[in-house]
């Protein structure tokens, strides 16, 4: 999946994230976000955890390092 196939707004959950547009498996993805190196995800109900779209595709958007 490529940037623009991200919608520009709402919420995208941990199934779409992992393997589809990050390349990493969701244990990798919740240590990144512990880490501070991926967005905090919001909380929409008890059982509901997503990430706001326009926060993925910023971080996508973000230089990247190599070290």
């Amino acid at each position: 999946m490529q940037l623009h196939d991200i919608p520009s707004t709402g919420y995208l959950r941990q199934a779409q994230l992992v393997g589809s547009i990050l390349p990493i498996g969701a244990t990798t993805l919740w240590r990144w976000v512990k880490e501070g190196k991926f967005p905090k995800p919001i909380k929409l109900s008890d059982r509901v955890t997503a990430w706001r779209a326009e926060d993925v595709r910023a971080w996508l958007a973000e230089p990247k390092g190599d070290a």
